[in-house]
């Protein structure tokens, strides 16, 4: 009989702790405003056992779940992904979970088409994110993490080389790429002439890329944007984080000032060790090159229904060399570049109900590059300043119903572009020289809506409505119809006083995208954009150095208008461990700029007699498959691309570029193949790898010689009608943790990487030079062999 009871006893005491299992609850809010979540999803163990629930209009949760180790995920639209793991033999747990207004973000992937549910059922074509954690694993040149040459190894994504300035996106020119750092635009994304990116890595929150459909809230540039957010700072407890390479060192402070409602980071970062130039290349000797740059951010939750947010960027560059620029008049010694850039912007944020919330912005930013000679004679430095400037105030209104996602605002943008002015300082050879400053004015209205029309279908509608204005003091010319814009051709010209409108352009900006769920794991999308662009980069080299001209649209030249149709299948497999995703494009831009034979844009008061307009079509199919769970991760994609110019219409027959048929575009590369991978060994190690293979880009070879007054000159037929070799590269980096570190308040690691492992010469431009009256050809490579570095980086 007691046996009996033991027996009883111990099936009822297990039958009991059986049903206790594991019980969860909590809340979710907003980090900022502190209001409640409704409708956050939350997955149970990545969806293995198909476990989801919704958390209730207050923002509370309950979950019973048998015991063992679970992985809770949280997600919402427009929110970090919050996670957490609960070991086996916890009985309860509570969280406040505080979710940071950022795009989502995938737990492990690398680059993602914005996370599990939205690849499938988002109606948003080629937009992807970069996850900043995973890319620091990945090999670098120099051993800095480079956000621009990141972006590269994505579909659709290139450069004219290494070291380019800038990223040509589906067939896109590089200043028809919109670069946001937290909604202030960058003029010159690079330091060193393209070596290194101006964001600061170790600030980045989010990197959001839109190459098909652009939301209507963001205008002004026709191929793509690049939509870059900056981390808010930790209001809780101060943090200090770092690191230190061959090249650049980098500090941040993290400071809470008041506990819970202010806190600020100061982040700065420079590369002043360019001694090291001529251990790697004795070209280099005579070579100074250096950059800094400032980025502060501080937030204020002024109550639960306000914040504000100050936000500012600060960057120096200087670059000195022995070859000389043709500054006229000017027999010099040596040349330095310069640029400054500098972005602030204001952001206040008020919660009227949790549903519906207005914000608004002022946003400034300023580019200012100067080329500098020391003439030979006297050591006198002649200078040319130039800058461009953009003034924004905006402010939109955000309503979230629940199946409606609407955001509306209004724009105005003032642009200020002063071209250049040659100051001779002492000298008495040189003159002085200065061009018009041009000055614009933009309006524009946005309307962007995204619909559940039902579990399958889903569309996003945007519409954008802006009007440009050339404004005055201004001098414009008068040409006679059907002759070349030059000096013979002027009839007469029309004088604008100050703030006089010149001439406007303007027009509505409709973008649409369809998604449609075949199934849970399956997707088709359809997605049609039309942008417009008011100010251009002219230059007339194959990537734009950091003195070129920057111009507003006018009387001669019109604004920039692409037509873009998308199309797309996406398909998530083996519990969303991979995913594949293939897009195709089509794309038409009116009014391209580019240059005659010839031209010359330096201190040039009339720009539009060195300028031609005509039509680009680009087009391509983009196929990417990615692995974002495991040990093992990464991605490969493949992407065939064409991007053609012509220039028929309008111009007159002596200024037909390739007598008015199609031509590559500088940047057109028809096959390009990336694969990155990074491989977890253990807490210790993690190695990266990346290949990356690309068709050659166009370049202009001469058919033949010209001897004239024993003067050597090479006749072209057609413009970009050779292609330099194809380019590939391999790189590998090994990351070093200490995994005994990982509670303590320091903690660090090294990172081991080699750039361009097998020395390929990889050419970037062909040149040619004629010595002793025979006309050679020579390669230009930047990297022509393998860069050895090791960095250190720190949290404290």
């Amino acid at each position: 009989m007691k046996a009996f009871y033991l027996i009883c006893t111990f099936l009822i005491s297990g039958f009991c702790v059986r049903a206790q299992g594991l019980k969860i609850t909590g809340t979710v809010r907003d980090s900022a405003t502190r209001a409640p979540l409704p409708g956050a999803t939350i997955i149970v163990d990545y969806r293995k056992n198909l476990t989801t629930e919704k958390v209730d209009e207050k923002g509370n949760f309950l979950l019973e779940l048998p015991t063992g180790d679970h992985v809770i995920t949280i997600r919402h639209v427009g929110y970090e992904t919050f996670r957490t793991y609960i070991k086996d033999g916890v009985q309860k747990a509570n969280f406040n979970v505080l979710m940071v207004t950022t795009s989502s973000q995938l737990e492990e992937v690398i680059v993602t088409s914005k996370g599990y549910d939205q690849t499938i059922r988002q109606p948003i074509l080629g937009s992807l994110q970069i996850n900043i954690k995973t890319l620091e694993k990945l090999p670098s040149a120099f051993g800095e993490l480079d956000i621009l040459r990141s972006l590269q190894m994505l579909p659709g994504v290139s450069s004219v080389g290494e070291a380019s300035n800038g990223v040509n996106i589906r067939g896109g020119t590089t200043d028809q790429t919109l670069i946001l750092l937290d909604d202030t635009p960058i003029f010159n994304p690079t330091h060193m002439f393209g070596l290194f990116s101006v964001i600061p890595p170790n600030t980045v929150n989010s990197l959001d890329l839109y190459k098909g459909n652009v939301p209507a809230r963001f205008g002004g540039r026709v191929a793509s944007v690049l939509d870059i957010s900056t981390k808010n700072p930790n209001l809780e407890k101060f943090k200090m984080s770092g690191g230190i390479s061959l090249v650049s060192n980098r500090l941040m402070a993290d400071v809470p000032i008041i506990k819970g409602k202010l806190g600020i980071y100061v982040a700065g970062r420079g590369a002043f060790n360019d001694f090291i130039l001529p251990k790697l290349d004795k070209r280099l000797n005579n070579i100074r090159a250096k950059f800094g740059e400032l980025s502060t951010k501080s937030f204020y939750r002024i109550n639960d229904k306000n914040t504000l947010t100050l936000m500012g960027y600060y960057s120096n560059d200087y670059f000195k060399t022995d070859l000389l620029t043709n500054l006229p008049n000017v027999v010099g010694t040596d040349t330095y570049y310069k640029h400054i850039t500098t972005n602030g912007m204001l952001r206040w944020l008020h919660v009227i109900s949790p549903k519906l919330n207005l914000q608004s912005s002022v946003i400034y930013a300023r580019y200012a590059p100067e080329i500098g000679t020391k003439e030979k004679a006297t050591g006198n430095i002649v200078k040319l300043p130039s800058s461009v400037a953009q003034k924004q105030i905006k402010s939109n209104l955000n309503y979230q119903l629940e199946n409606h996602k609407i955001e509306t605002g209004l724009v105005a943008t003032r642009y200020t572009i002063m071209p250049g002015t040659l100051e001779p300082g002492l000298s008495k050879s040189v003159n002085y020289i200065t061009t018009p400053t041009e000055r614009a004015n933009e309006l524009a209205w946005y309307l962007d809506d995204e619909i559940k029309v039902s579990p399958k279908l889903a569309v996003s509608f945007g519409l954008r409505y802006s009007y440009f204005m050339s404004i005055g003091k201004s001098v414009v010319r008068n040409y006679i119809p059907g002759q070349p814009r030059d000096d013979f051709s002027v009839q007469d010209s029309t004088i604008y006083r100050n703030g006089q409108i010149s001439k406007g352009y303007g027009g509505f900006e409709p973008r649409v995208g369809i998604s449609y769920a075949l199934n849970d794991r399956t997707s088709l999308k359809f997605g049609y954009n039309l942008m417009r662009q008011y100010i251009q980069v002219v230059s007339n080299t194959a990537t734009p150095i950091p003195t070129s001209r920057w111009k507003t649209s006018d009387t001669h030249i019109k604004p920039q208008i692409s037509n873009l149709f998308t199309a797309g299948v996406y398909r998530t497999f083996d519990d969303n461990i991979f995913e594949i995703t293939m897009e195709g494009y089509y794309r038409q831009a009116n009014n391209i700029i580019d240059y005659k034979p010839g031209a010359d844009f330096l201190l040039q008061k009339y720009p539009e007699t060195q300028l031609v307009q005509g039509i680009n079509k680009s087009y391509g199919l983009e196929v990417m498959l990615s692995k974002k769970k495991g040990n093992m991760k990464g991605w490969a994609n493949y992407t065939y691309a064409r991007s053609l110019n012509r220039i028929d219409k309008g111009a007159p027959l002596i200024e037909l570029v390739n007598r008015g048929d199609w031509y590559a575009a500088n940047y057109d590369k028809p096959h390009t193949f990336n694969a990155s991978l990074d491989i977890t060994v253990d807490s210790h190690n993690s190695f990266g790898l990346i290949f990356a293979y690309s068709t050659g880009r166009p370049y202009s070879e001469p058919i033949g010689f010209i001897n004239y007054q024993n003067n050597v000159y090479p006749f072209y037929d057609k413009r970009n009608n050779k292609r330099i070799p194809d380019y590939h590269r391999l790189d590998f980096a090994w990351n070093i943790y200490n995994p005994s570190m990982k509670n303590r308040r320091w903690q660090g690691h090294w990172t081991f990487s080699v750039y361009n492992v097998y020395a390929r010469k990889n050419a970037y431009s062909v040149f040619f030079k004629t010595e002793n009256k025979v006309t050679t050809s020579y390669q230009l490579n930047i990297f022509a062999t393998p860069i050895v570095t090791i960095a250190y980086n720190f949290v404290f």
